[in-house]
């Protein structure tokens, strides 16, 4: 039962901590552009219940954590879900197309900057004590948790932020129509994760994330002054 609760507690706590920093950092972002709507509804907060959604932070999420861990080999891995989106007045902004498009930026950069101080701080002796052990398990559940959340974010597929963010580069005629794709947005992001690889049998958004995961992993613990921080990648 211990195992099993630290397991738990390992699986679940980075990802609340990742998807409650990415959703500040888009309230605080917009507060530096001039717009006050996020804090002035209580959601410019660190408290990962302002932040919960019923279906995306709890349902889905839980129903993943379950299966996985009741389940041979009993380990998780794969999470996704999403917060309550943080209230954003894009007509305070002197541009709301550019506005909205530096907020979307803000959560994805937010999860890897977190990512980085994660490996800044991971303990890469030879000889770990166990909790250690532990501290350096649950770093590297941290750092997983905000390079996936932080990359899936930068699909450019309305209302993920890579979709904000499209439509604010591109030329107004088309921005137009690809902001029309919100509402439908987050249907499209699941038949494209969870249908299509069934039906059709490959997995785009895996394999991308699987190519990509070791690599960013390396440039992490380089950039965090660990050479490639002892391994390989195999531990994803």
């Amino acid at each position: 039962m211990n195992h099993f609760l630290l397991n738990l507690a390992l699986a679940v706590v980075p990802v609340v901590l990742a998807i409650t920093l990415h959703e500040a950092a888009h309230g605080y972002a917009a507060l530096a552009l001039g717009d006050t709507t996020a804090r002035d509804a209580g959601r410019l907060s660190l408290n990962p219940l302002k932040h919960i959604d019923r279906v995306g932070t709890i349902i889905l999420p839980g129903f993943l954590l379950i299966s996985q861990l009741l389940f041979p080999p009993h380990k998780v891995f794969f999470m996704f879900g999403w917060a309550k989106p943080v209230p954003v007045g894009a007509w305070k902004f002197r541009n709301p197309r550019q506005g909205m498009a530096i907020v979307a930026c803000a959560g994805p950069l937010m999860n890897f900057f977190l990512a980085w101080l994660a490996a800044l701080v991971m303990p890469t002796a030879d000889l770990l004590s166990p909790w250690q052990e532990i501290a350096q398990q649950f770093l590297i559940y941290f750092m997983l948790s905000n390079i996936v959340l932080g990359l899936f974010n930068l699909l450019p597929i309305p209302p993920l932020d890579g979709g904000r963010i499209a439509v604010g580069l591109l030329p107004l005629a088309l921005a137009r129509v690809w902001e029309r794709m919100e509402r439908a947005g987050i249907v499209v992001v699941l038949l494209v994760v969870f249908v299509l690889p069934r039906l059709i049998g490959f997995d785009p958004v895996g394999r991308a994330l699987a190519d990509i995961l070791p690599w960013a992993f390396r440039t992490l613990f380089w950039l965090a002054g660990h050479g490639d921080g002892g391994t390989d990648g195999n531990f994803i």
